[in-house]
């Protein structure tokens, strides 16, 4: 895989963790409102399903990379 691949996912995981973070403090901001808007409580999940697809791939990307190297050493060698 190229690194500027594993690059822009980074950076997509890292923008998307704000834009997550954003959208928790303006869900707490609006359900604190006298008279809440339910449905902003659902704004959230966008980005966290983002961090959660785009995370696992980050975590998995050194075991697939170590899996990887055995892999070629075994057949090289």
């Amino acid at each position: 895989m190229n690194l500027n691949w594993h690059k822009g996912i980074r950076q997509l995981h890292r923008w998307t963790a704000v834009v997550f973070t954003l959208t928790v403090v303006v869900t707490f901001v609006a359900l604190a409102q006298e008279d809440p808007i339910v449905w902003i409580s659902y704004t959230p999940l966008p980005p966290l399903f983002v961090l959660l697809f785009s995370g696992l791939f980050l975590f998995a990307v050194p075991y697939a990379a170590k899996w990887r190297r055995r892999r070629n050493a075994s057949v090289a060698g």
